[in-house]
């Protein structure tokens, strides 16, 4: 295949000093919104055509399209939620762009169609995203994302007529929403988290890419106007918190987490009995996480990693702070319930008069029991290496529901008696494969400084030699990356390739600990422990000499630019989704500011000088051949601006780094990744595997 002639891009003077170093900045003028700006506009229509002429002449391309197609074309279900006598959930037919949410009036009754968001956009851009039902199940808050921005309008339905009805929030973003039980003088209502109305309308464009501050949780009751809904709390004095909410079973406790970093968040309760919604501040620092389990009356479960990395479970009575005068002075008397395991706590919740816990062994979900007294009483028995999520429900109610779900396992949902540990089947999707022929297999490799690192490897069963092999991992934010069944995953699989998922250092998959290894300055050990990866996949002959190709998104997008700067002789090609890849300026965009905690602030002469060490748009090296690289972006990721990718495609394609080819790939009417329609993930992912295929050699066939 011949070299390819990459658009010329402009480059302009642009040379700052930072605590002595020169930095050269020849792009920048591609941070411009590509919605406003005609230049990058252009730029962005030239970059596109090129990469659509390129993979317009892969063969694998149609291939995995069509077989992606009926990949996904599978009926699923989420787990139900259930709101007074009622069941909500989401459901796909399988060929539905956007999920719909349904609901049924008993557990195995016929489903009753709600909101379908497939009717909002020709594109099937706009989805439905974070939503939450009235405690008497009569009406559903729900929030509509447009394009995939991060922006949401709020609206409401009545249940009972599926009637939008008149209610309509603005500036809802990064929003959690929680209905409250006798609330608003008797009248229903929610509380939900948004930020303040513009001062003045703005351009296209000019919002979403604009810092975020003050981020406020309101109270709103149904049919009044946004301009009365109730302020209940906010931090003028550290504007850029965010604050999350959740309830408890019986929407009594408000619990707002309030977050600037990525190690811990303050924890305000608000206890709804009563109109004077006093916040009663229960941890008044950042140094841990908190979260909350539940409620047994007036006292309140906690799940924290405060002197436990692996979290553990506390107790507190609430009626003993209520009449504190100032809740800045509030320091609660907790009691330990349950201590921290030997494997890490990944969720908890109290249903059935029993206290329901998730851990993480190795990869491997398990669900231990316990008296709300924190004795041991019996695990619930799950199929295999996978994920188990669910298990909510309320105290008095011995029915609740879990899913399941593996690389080689579509979402099984089961309907769970706590009181007779026993499950039933309450939905489980089919799909247009032999899932018994997959194999997934658990595996650990030592990382540069002897760290044993987790490994998940997926193939055939006979495939039993080197093979092209996808990398995968993400390793930041102290996430967990937990095992479940994808599509995408699959079609690579299918045509005789190793999908390997490497779990290093950055996550959470073993607590606080794995966490701070790969945060801050610690972040090299990030890239040591997936270097370390491909060479023990070519090292133990699972992939092929020539026949590693690379995979991260976000975080992992940023993963990928550096390791192939650090090592670009190890991978034949590389997929760099949504990264963030210019580490001198992440926090002058949208929730870059958030970031701060994770990855060090570039004003600081410390961090900037670790950042710039890595910084994927700073340290290309020219004369190396570097791997063939696609990156993908889209035009209203409000969350990593594409203006990273941008930036960093420009100078791969300016640089002397071989004939392979560099390309990016700029979708339309699409975000940082929720909300994304079937159509669109399809499209993106035969694109990124065909190119993956060509450069490592995968035979892709029609016929499987």
């Amino acid at each position: 295949m011949s070299k390819i002639t990459y658009p010329p891009t402009k480059r302009i003077d642009v040379v700052e000093q930072h605590f002595g170093q020169t930095i050269n900045d020849p792009y920048r003028w591609l941070e411009n919104d590509v919605r406003t700006d005609k230049e990058v506009a252009a730029w962005v229509e030239s970059q596109n055509k090129v990469m659509n002429a390129y993979l317009a002449s892969l063969t694998g391309r149609v291939v995995f399209k069509e077989r992606l197609k009926q990949l996904f074309n599978y009926e699923r279900f989420t787990i139900p939620v259930k709101k007074g006598s009622r069941y909500f959930y989401f459901r796909n037919s399988g060929a539905d762009n956007q999920r719909i949410l349904y609901v049924r009036d008993t557990a195995d009754g016929p489903g009753r169609m709600l909101i379908d968001p497939n009717t909002w956009a020709k594109d099937g851009a706009d989805a439905l995203a974070e939503w939450a039902a009235s405690n008497d199940g009569k009406h559903v808050a729900y929030a509509v994302q447009d394009g995939g921005a991060d922006g949401r309008t709020i609206k409401v339905l009545d249940v009972d007529t599926a009637t939008v009805l008149g209610d309509e929030l603005m500036w809802a973003k990064f929003t959690t929403i929680v209905w409250a039980t006798g609330a608003g003088k008797g009248l229903p209502g929610f509380f939900y988290t948004r930020f303040p109305k513009p001062e003045t309308e703005s351009k296209e464009g000019a919002a979403a890419q604009a810092n975020m501050q003050n981020h406020a949780v309101y109270f709103h009751v149904l049919g009044t106007p946004q301009a009365q809904d109730r302020l209940v709390f906010s931090t003028p004095e550290d504007p850029v918190l965010m604050h999350s909410l959740t309830s408890t079973a019986d929407g009594r406790y408000i619990a707002i987490n309030s977050m600037r970093a990525t190690t811990g968040s303050k924890l305000t309760m608000i206890d709804t009995q009563g109109g004077a919604w006093k916040p009663i501040a229960l941890i008044d620092s950042f140094d841990d996480q908190w979260g909350i389990v539940g409620n047994v009356g007036t006292k309140l479960f906690l799940m924290t990693n405060k002197d436990a990395p692996r979290y553990k479970v506390l107790a507190l009575d609430m009626a003993t702070l209520n009449g504190n005068k100032s809740a800045k002075s509030t320091k609660p008397a907790m009691t330990a319930l349950l201590p921290e395991q030997d494997a890490l706590m990944n969720g908890a919740s109290l249903v059935g008069g029993r206290l329901m816990v998730m851990y993480l062994v190795d990869m491997k979900t398990e669900v231990r029991r316990y008296t709300l007294e924190g004795k041991p009483d019996g695990v619930v028995t799950l199929p295999g290496i996978g994920t188990a999520i669910g298990f909510d429900g309320t105290l008095e109610s011995s029915e609740t529901f879990y899913g399941f779900t593996s690389f080689n396992a579509p979402g099984v949902i089961y309907r769970y008696d706590v009181a007779s540990n026993t499950a039933r089947v309450w939905s489980e999707a089919k799909v247009a494969t032999d899932l018994a022929q997959i194999a997934v297999e658990r595996r650990f490799y030592n990382s540069k400084d002897g760290t044993r690192i987790p490994m998940l490897l997926v193939r055939r069963k006979n495939v039993t030699g080197p093979a092209p092999t996808l990398l995968y991992a993400y390793g930041g934010y102290g996430l967990v990356d937990v095992p479940g069944f994808a599509p995408p995953m699959l079609a690579w699989v299918e045509q005789g390739g190793v999908f390997a998922v490497a779990y290093i250092r950055g996550g959470g998959e073993y607590g606080r600990a794995w966490h701070e290894a790969g945060r801050r300055l610690n972040k090299q050990n990030v890239f040591d422990d997936f270097i370390a990866a491909g060479e023990y996949l070519k090292a133990q002959d699972i992939t092929t000499v020539n026949g590693l190709a690379i995979q991260g998104a976000s975080n992992g997008g940023l993963l990928m630019g550096a390791v192939v700067n650090q090592r670009p002789d190890l991978f034949a090609a590389a997929l760099v989704q949504v990264g963030v890849l210019d580490m001198l300026r992440f926090d002058k965009f949208t929730a870059g500011k958030l970031w701060v905690d994770e990855y060090g602030d570039p004003a600081k002469e410390v961090d900037f000088r670790n950042l710039l060490k890595y910084s994927p748009y700073h340290n290309i090296r020219p004369g190396q051949a570097y791997p063939a690289i696609l990156a993908t972006t889209a035009d209203t990721d409000d969350r990593v601006v594409p203006a990273h990718t941008f930036k960093y495609v420009a100078t791969l394609q300016a640089a002397d780094i071989g004939d392979k080819p560099h390309l990016t790939r700029i979708e339309t009417r699409a975000g940082h990744g929720a909300g994304k329609p079937t159509d669109k993930m399809i499209e993106e992912t035969a694109d990124m595997w065909a190119f993956a295929a060509h450069f490592t050699g995968l035979d892709v066939k029609a016929a499987l």
